[in-house]
């Protein structure tokens, strides 16, 4: 008789009716002295695969650097080994590539913004919105100097030089319009995305804490991806506006507005 209430309790106490709950298998190994049911010992692997490069052309396999380039390992936002003529090669190369990618699409995220709008309020065309009426060219000298050489110059200079030494323009002589030339020190610690409480004050990758701007990893990752893809994407767009501009069209008479 013992034994059978044995046999039984220990079949209750089994994997299969517990479900191979341990925690199951202990409570009716302490309710009933004398009784041992020994839990099963499972040993779980878990292999953790890397992840897979992405390609610019999935379907196709090999195809050596042309297709899989060595330099371009997927680290960067957006990167999926588009690089045919080896310009990425160099490290020192890629950095400044990416870097001008960067800047050039944030220029042409506002510009195609800026057409669209500009067009729609004024109804004048975008090659035609600095022409000066009466003038011998069609743009003022002055404007475009004021613009082009100084402010955007001025910029542009400083961003150079901060590229090859960073930090540099983050002092007081740099920023003599701030009363803290921590405003303009790089929060994120990375190159091209700056953050803080003047590159990012709406806190869409960090958020402000007593006064001090804290970068969220998981957040600026997403928005660097967005970025790029919206960049990219603007890019091509100026390109097909200016082939619209050289018909004398523009993006809203394309589609008749």
């Amino acid at each position: 008789m013992a034994s059978t209430s044995a046999a039984l309790v220990n079949g209750l106490g089994s994997a299969f009716l517990t479900g191979g709950s341990k925690k199951s298998q202990a409570l009716l190994s302490s309710a009933r002295p004398g009784v041992i049911v020994a839990p099963k010992q499972r040993l779980v692997v878990v292999a953790a695969a890397a992840a897979p490069k992405k390609s610019w052309i999935p379907a196709v396999k090999g195809g050596g650097n042309f297709i899989d380039p060595d330099w371009l390992d997927g680290s960067l936002p957006g990167d999926f080994g588009f690089d045919p003529l080896g310009l990425g090669k160099d490290p020192a190369f890629l950095k400044w590539y990416r870097e001008a990618e960067l800047i050039h699409g944030r220029w042409a995220m506002a510009a195609v913004l800026g057409i669209f709008v500009g067009q729609a309020y004024s109804g004048i065309p975008w090659f035609e919105a600095g022409a000066a009426p009466g003038a011998v060219a069609p743009f003022s000298f002055g404007t475009l100097l004021g613009t082009q050489l100084i402010l955007m110059g001025w910029v542009e200079s400083k961003r150079w030089v901060d590229f090859f030494n960073p930090e540099s323009q983050s002092v007081e002589w740099a920023t003599p319009w701030s009363r803290s030339a921590e405003n303009f020190a790089n929060a994120t610690g990375e190159q091209g995305y700056p953050g803080g409480k003047f590159f990012d004050p709406l806190g869409f990758a960090g958020t402000l804490k007593n006064g001090v701007y804290v970068p969220d990893d998981e957040k600026l990752e997403r928005l660097k991806l967005a970025e790029i893809k919206h960049a990219r994407l603007a890019m091509l767009a100026m390109l097909i506006f200016y082939f619209e501009a050289g018909q004398g069209k523009t993006p809203l008479g394309v589609f008749g507005l």
